[in-house]
């Protein structure tokens, strides 16, 4: 799973410039819609297009590693799920 680190970056960005950073301000810096953006910080697995992550790396001045990552899928997890329907099944 991708996991955005958007929060992460914008208390970072708040810290440097010891200013308050919005989402609306970084939507009109983008040209991002706010919903999108809320999406990216609220909604888990959020899945969205490389000009979005290119307008965002490009406002908080970053590489794409700091803004996003990949997540292993818990092991434990997908085992549990397969044991669960292989119950189902028999």
């Amino acid at each position: 799973m991708i996991r955005f680190k958007l929060g992460e970056m914008i208390e970072k960005k708040q810290f440097t410039e010891g200013r308050r950073v919005t989402v609306n301000e970084i939507a009109a810096a983008t040209g991002l819609n706010r919903m999108t953006l809320s999406k990216i910080l609220n909604q888990k697995g959020y899945g969205t297009g490389t000009d979005t992550v290119d307008r965002l790396c490009q406002y908080f001045d970053c590489k794409v590693e700091d803004l996003m990552e990949h997540l292993q899928e818990d092991a434990g997890l997908a085992l549990d799920q397969s044991i669960n329907l292989e119950k189902k099944v028999k």
